[in-house]
C-alpha cells in the first residue's frame, strides 16, 4: 500500500497550519508549525500572493493531508461525490472522509492519531460488528459498531490513557470504558471543521 513517508510536520508548515499528524506531540511546544511559523524549504519565508488556483490547490491538499490520503484515494472519493445528488458536492465529500474506519477510531479517542489508528487496524486489533476489518478506509455505516479484539484491550486503554484527544463528537456515540464507538449519523456541516473550505475544493475539481 502507498503511503507518504517524508516529514510529516513538512505538510503543516506547507499549509500554515496545524494538521494534526503526529498526535500528542501536536499540542506541545515541540510541534514544527509552534517552533517554525512558515513553510518549509529555502523560500518558505518569502512566499508571494497566492493566484486562485493556488487558493483552490492549497485547500484541496490540506483537507486530503489531514485526513492522510494519497491523491488517487481522495479524487475518487469526490468522483463518488459529484455523482450523488441529495447532498451538496461538498459536504457529501467530507462526510466520506470522517466515516472511513481510521479516522472514526481516531475521533472516538481511542489514537492520538489518525496513521497510528491506521497501522492497528492493518494489524487486525479492531472489529467492526464482530468481524475482524484490516481495511484502513472502510466505509461505516449508521449504527455500525466498532470494537477492540479482546487481546489488544489493554493496548488501545493505554493509547486512551496518554491521547489528547478528548471523547468524540457528536455524530459518535464513543465508549471509551467498553472500547466501542459507532456513527450515530453521517455529519452534518456544523459538525465539522468551520475552518475548511469545501467550495474551494469544489471549484478545483470542477475545472
Amino acid at each position: 500500500m502507498a503511503r507518504y513517508t517524508d516529514p510529516v510536520c513538512r505538510l503543516c508548515r506547507n499549509e500554515g497550519t496545524k494538521l494534526f499528524l503526529k498526535g500528542s506531540r501536536c499540542y506541545t511546544v515541540k510541534c514544527g508549525i509552534e517552533r517554525r511559523r512558515y513553510g518549509p524549504g529555502q523560500h518558505g519565508q518569502n512566499r508571494k500572493k497566492q493566484s486562485e488556483f493556488a487558493v483552490q490547490l492549497r485547500e484541496k491538499q490540506k483537507v486530503r493531508q489531514f485526513f492522510g490520503m494519497l491523491e488517487g484515494q481522495f479524487s475518487a472519493y469526490m468522483s463518488e461525490a459529484q455523482r450523488q445528488k441529495k447532498v451538496p458536492t461538498g459536504l457529501k465529500l467530507l462526510q466520506l472522509c470522517e466515516t472511513r474506519l481510521d479516522n472514526v477510531v481516531h475521533r472516538s479517542g481511542m489514537c492520538p492519531s489518525r496513521a497510528q489508528a491506521r497501522q492497528l487496524i492493518l494489524h487486525g486489533h479492531f472489529l467492526v460488528d464482530g468481524k475482524k476489518v484490516a481495511i484502513a478506509s472502510y466505509k461505516l455505516k449508521s449504527n455500525q459498531v466498532v470494537s477492540v479484539r479482546e487481546k489488544s484491550q489493554k493496548l488501545i486503554k493505554e493509547l486512551i490513557a496518554g491521547s489528547p484527544v478528548a471523547g468524540g463528537p457528536s455524530w459518535l456515540k464513543s465508549d471509551l470504558e467498553n472500547l466501542t464507538v459507532s456513527v450515530v449519523n453521517p455529519p452534518t456541516r456544523e459538525d465539522l471543521d468551520p475552518t475548511i473550505k469545501e467550495a474551494l475544493i469544489v471549484e478545483y475539481y470542477s475545472r
